[in-house]
């Protein structure tokens, strides 16, 4: 029997039509969700963070924290400028937050010297709180390998990393690079594999929106149910074939009753083979 692999959803951010913030909407989505794998992430890349305001990502936060308490929250307060990033530490933390994230700097490029600096900021802001570092390369422009992360975690006083896109392909790397540290992978389409290379966890997006397929693989893959992890790894293989958006989200949100489909940034909406076989997913997950 193996140590259970963790399942942390990355929330979608739920929007009215008219595009505004969602309230009773992102507090029911919290709820069903946490209610069936290990915690949630919130205001992340998911969640459209950079379309969000100051006090909508602070209002997440707090939606978490009300539905899974602070023990399965990890709050993303991530910003392009330490300051920001800060600030939003410093008010997550004063909600109740034990577990926040943040994105490396991103947009400009940003040196190793800089990039222990951001760090640094946030927690002196915030020193109480485990603090993740969220490395995307694809998504920051910031390349932060392995050795580099270890020194940054050093000086910072990191507890870990979540590690997404093209990093995610060295997730044994950085687990080796910083021993002892916690290390979650944004690739969710192999848990096994992540469980193998040491992860900690997933922090998954399509786990928010088929909770239930990922909590069951975990299980399985904990107790060492090899039968049990084939058909799920097979489930989740389904899913994955559908694609990866938060429009593909939205929608198989959308079709479980758990709201809409509008997004404030651009996001890719599933073209008609795509939403079919999204259809087709969430029809067999709730038959079952």
């Amino acid at each position: 029997m193996s140590a259970r692999l963790a399942v942390l959803s990355a929330i979608p951010t739920l929007f009215r039509d008219d595009g505004e913030f969602d309230l009773d909407g992102n507090r029911a989505l919290h709820k069903f969700v946490a209610g069936i794998v290990d915690g949630l992430f919130v205001a992340g890349t998911t969640g459209e963070f950079p379309a969000l305001d100051d006090s909508e990502r602070l209002s997440l936060v707090e939606l978490a924290l009300g539905v899974a308490g602070p023990d399965r929250v990890v709050a993303h307060v991530g910003a392009a400028d330490a300051r920001r990033a800060a600030r939003l530490a410093r008010a997550a933390v004063a909600l109740g937050a034990t577990r926040i994230a943040a994105v490396t700097p991103f947009y400009l490029p940003a040196r190793p010297d800089e990039l222990t600096a951001h760090y640094a900021r946030i927690r002196d802001a915030a020193p109480g709180p485990e603090l993740y570092a969220y490395i995307f390369p694809e998504r920051t422009g910031v390349r932060v390998p392995p050795a580099l992360f270890a020194e940054v975690a050093s000086s910072a006083g990191l507890a870990g990393a979540k590690v997404s896109g093209s990093a995610s392909a060295d997730l044994a790397g950085y687990v080796a690079a910083a021993p002892g540290l916690r290390i979650f992978t944004g690739d969710d389409s192999e848990p096994a594999a992540a469980q193998r290379a040491g992860a900690a966890g997933l922090i998954s997006g399509r786990s928010s929106a088929y909770p239930e397929v990922y909590a069951a693989l975990a299980d399985a893959l904990g107790r060492g149910d090899d039968a049990a992890a084939r058909r799920g790894q097979q489930a989740v293989d389904r899913i994955v074939a559908t694609g990866q958006s938060i429009g593909r989200l939205k929608l198989a949100l959308r079709l479980r009753g758990l709201g809409g489909e509008t997004a404030r940034m651009t996001v890719d909406p599933p073209p008609a083979e795509a939403a079919a076989a999204i259809a087709a997913e969430v029809a067999a997950l709730q038959a079952g």
